[in-house]
């Protein structure tokens, strides 16, 4: 059996994994394209690790396929292997070595030398926001700073997907920045980017989609403006104001994409499928009816609204 193709870098079907009567894992599948980034979210036993360690060759699945590039992946596989780069929560560092040291241990590994593992090595420094710091031993490093070596790690033989396990779990807050200015670059350059996350604002910031895993299945799919509509969310807008605000109320809830407008007391309350398509309009809607606008707020629903709807509790329960 081989993958489509079709500019997919990881495609997985029906992964199903269990220890002895838990099925920790139900029937997973997935694709992540080229460029893309894809977020797989679930509480704690959701089964993401265990999906996680199939995918990457690491644990033997019970039944599914994965493939990377178009070719099958499994736990004795080499090439398809060789398009990974995994960086675990747990880091894979020598504290004695320095962070050069470090990468170019590993890229000796990953068979890298000579010039090209130099000019690697320099590349990824750049690539972590470690390259004024090169030459310390990474047992002087903050948590943040060895996190970003341990992606660097995970880099240096240039992988078409980049699969990364909580990378931000217990950093400061420069690092963590560092560290998803790093994924977005990587995905701007090409790199298929699989994040598992326990921060919705790391997940809405980064991911072109994102996969809902909950007791071993993937529950929902789609980027955010999907989520949210899947489970009947609305972006909300509240406008202070004065003046006729019946008659605003009345002009603006016939516009293309206001569900429900309604006038109170000191403004307008609606309900709208997208604020930023038809905000323009409802403002100047308002303003025609004869009634002046002096604040705006807008609400939209993000994804911890989803998941709680979806799974009936919080992504760290």
């Amino acid at each position: 059996m081989e993958g489509q193709g079709n500019g997919l870098v990881l495609e997985c079907r029906g992964l199903r994994k269990a220890f002895g009567d838990l099925q920790a894992v139900d029937g997973v599948g997935f694709s992540i394209a080229e460029g893309e980034t894809y977020g797989l979210l679930g509480p704690n036993g959701a089964g993401k690790t265990t999906s996680i360690s199939m995918i990457c060759g690491l644990l033997q699945r019970d039944a599914g396929d994965v493939f990377v590039d178009g070719k099958p992946l499994t736990t004795r596989s080499v090439g398809a292997k060789s398009a990974v780069g995994y960086v675990p929560q747990d880091l894979a560092i020598y504290p004695d070595l320095t962070a050069r040291e470090n990468l170019a241990f590993f890229g000796r590994l990953y068979g890298l030398s000579g010039n090209e593992l130099k000019t690697r090595v320099d590349e990824v420094l750049e690539i972590i926001g470690l390259a004024d710091r090169k030459n310390d031993k990474s047992d002087e490093f903050s948590g943040g700073m060895k996190r970003r070596l341990n992606i660097g790690i995970g880099l240096l033989h240039g992988p078409h997907l980049l699969v990364l396990d909580e990378p931000t779990v217990g950093v400061d807050p420069q690092s963590r920045n560092a560290i998803l200015e790093s994924v977005e670059h990587l995905s701007t350059e090409g790199m298929a980017v699989l994040y598992t996350t326990h921060y919705m604002e790391e997940a809405e910031r980064l991911c072109d989609r994102v996969g809902i895993i909950d007791h071993g299945k993937i529950v929902a799919e789609g980027n955010r403006r999907e989520l949210v509509e899947l489970v009947g969310q609305r972006d909300r807008i509240r406008l202070r104001a004065s003046g006729d605000l019946e008659g605003a109320a009345a002009a603006v809830a016939g516009l293309p994409g206001v569900l429900e407008a309604a006038a109170r007391e000191d403004g307008l309350d609606l309900i709208v499928e997208c604020a930023a398509d038809t905000l323009t309009e409802i403002l100047g809607g308002v303003t025609q009816a004869g009634a002046t606008v002096s604040s705006v707020d807008v609400d939209e629903p993000n994804l911890e609204a989803v998941f709680l709807h979806l799974t009936g509790r919080a992504l760290r329960d």
